[in-house]
């Protein structure tokens, strides 16, 4: 008889599977993470045999939620290496994309935290996750429409777009601390924010970056 897990596993699986009509959803412990783990894509993914529709789907409308990016594993690996970041404390992940952020902040015993993000399907997986991880979380699709305040902001990836950057200014509206993890953005030259530390992660499944996009940087705002 299918366990709830596999109930899951099956959904995201079949919801994929409407773009990329050959994935599978796996469940994925993550290297360094005590135990969490991800629904991820299966590193087995066959990527050059995507028909022109998949390739067209894949660059359009694309399902960040089916990897662990690099900036997301390093900021949970931070996150579960320092609980006493998040113990206590209402958080919002912004940009949630797989959930891993977030998970990682319930179990490390924040008080409460909401996962937001704009894509439905990133709440679905998000909610899948919590599931697999036997954490709760809120979810939020509009940042905006959280008429709430919270005691720490974290974002992982989401400055790839220099039009997302009015967000940083937003984000310190809502919390007096901000903790910012990003591999794209070598040098955040913004007010209140500043770099506090680096390392390097690895997005799972392997999309072989080059070596700069694993070096991921901690930014740190503050009111």
């Amino acid at each position: 008889m299918p366990t709830s897990q596999d109930s899951l596993q099956d959904q995201l699986t079949a919801d994929i599977r409407r773009t990329l009509s050959q994935a599978r959803i796996v469940p994925t412990p993550l290297p360094d993470c005590a135990g969490l783990q991800l629904y991820l894509l299966a590193a087995d993914f066959p990527q050059e045999a995507l028909s022109p529709a998949e390739m067209h789907a894949a660059l359009h409308e694309p399902a960040y939620w089916i990897f662990c990016w690099a900036s997301g594993l390093a900021l949970a690996r931070r996150i579960l290496r320092e609980p006493e970041l998040v113990r206590g404390r209402k958080v919002l992940d912004f940009g949630t994309g797989s959930g891993v952020v977030a998970c990682a902040a319930a179990l490390a015993g924040a008080r409460e935290v909401v996962a937001c993000d704009i894509d439905p399907a990133s709440l679905t997986a998000t909610a899948a996750n919590a599931a697999l991880n036997g954490v709760t979380l809120r979810l939020a699709g509009d940042f905006f429409a959280l008429a709430e305040d919270f005691d720490l902001v974290l974002a992982a990836d989401v400055l790839y777009d220099r039009a997302n950057h009015h967000f940083l200014d937003a984000f310190l509206e809502r919390a007096p601390e901000v903790l910012v993890a990003d591999s794209r953005v070598k040098n955040l030259s913004v007010p209140r924010y500043a770099l506090v530390g680096a390392e390097d992660a690895e997005t799972l499944p392997d999309l072989n970056e080059f070596d700069e996009f694993r070096r991921v940087r901690f930014y740190h705002g503050q009111r």
